[in-house]
């Protein structure tokens, strides 16, 4: 398998994740929803749940994005092993 091939291999698996992990999120969002997401002047979170619920959105963030700095980093990685030839 060259770099590429591994390259691309590495950035498929990082976007399935990716992928699993919003899916997941929408799901228990959607669930437990009781404003739109668009809704700018939402009350605060005012129970336990509400509180946690945010912080389960804000760990899916957090995750999402790592999950993508790891599949930049790769495609950085083969762009320059690419290059480099």
């Amino acid at each position: 398998m060259d770099a590429a091939s591994a390259a691309k291999d590495r950035v498929d698996r990082a976007l399935a994740l990716l992928e699993r992990r919003l899916l997941d999120l929408k799901s228990r969002a959607a669930g437990t929803s009781r404003v739109p997401d668009d809704d700018l002047f939402a009350p605060e979170p005012s129970t336990e749940t509400d509180r946690a619920r945010i912080h389960e959105l804000e760990a899916a963030g957090r995750d999402a994005a790592e999950t993508l700095s790891h599949a930049a980093d790769a495609i950085r990685a083969a762009l320059a092993e690419q290059e480099a030839r």
